[in-house]
């Protein structure tokens, strides 16, 4: 009994860590819509004729480019082209902020295109707690593993029936690997970073070669 409980406790940190590395994740993604904190930052800027509130958002050798685009947006205002030379400021500053990350850019999406993950997660800033963010990723993880649990159990039972019921349990096996060892790594901070692939991969290649 005191195994089994200590087995739930270190899941549900598992669990809570790995809702803090998807929050992460999906941030990176939020960064490109108009209602994003980048652009969110980039309008207070040119309201307040200020530059700095969006310059933490670039790496310091990327300031010159992002300020010459900002005072080509603030000497817009009140013209014709304001809202498209602005526009234009809030692109370069995502592209150049995205850049720095290592993460691809493909233009500003809409305003409202965020992931349910991240509108909770910004609700959660401005409520002051987690724990609604917490109980929706928790959910969420803990129905994953269940289900490719049911899926690779069932198919453990049938792997010596055939070749074909032998490579439904790889399949199952490799995906139910790897999703839980995707939870453990974003546990441990080895998360891989805006797609780039995980440094741990092969081991868990080798892991599933060698399994029997």
């Amino acid at each position: 009994m005191k195994a089994k409980s200590t087995c739930t406790k270190r899941l549900l940190i598992i669990i809570v860590a790995a809702t803090m590395s998807l929050w992460t994740s999906y941030a990176a993604a939020h960064c490109d819509t108009l209602d994003g904190p980048v652009v969110q930052d980039a309008r207070k800027a040119l309201d307040g004729k200020d530059v700095t509130p969006v310059l933490k958002w670039v790496q310091p050798k990327d300031e010159n480019s992002v300020k010459a685009a900002f005072n080509k947006a603030l000497a817009a205002q009140g013209k014709k082209q304001q809202q498209a030379v602005e526009n234009k400021f809030f692109e370069s500053l995502v592209r150049v902020h995205r850049a720095g990350e290592g993460a691809p850019f493909t233009g500003l999406k809409p305003a409202g295109e965020v992931e349910p993950v991240i509108a909770e997660a910004d609700k959660a800033l401005t409520g002051g707690s987690p724990d609604g963010l917490i109980k929706m990723v928790t959910d969420t993880v803990k129905q994953g593993i269940s289900q490719r649990y049911e899926k690779v159990a069932e198919a453990l039972k049938h792997k010596d029936e055939s070749i074909q019921k032998g490579r439904e349990y790889v399949a199952a096996y490799v995906e139910y690997t790897h999703y839980v060892e995707r939870l453990q790594m974003d546990a441990e901070g080895h998360a891989a970073h805006h797609g780039k692939p995980a440094h741990k991969k092969q081991a868990t290649e080798k892991h599933v070669h060698g399994h029997k």
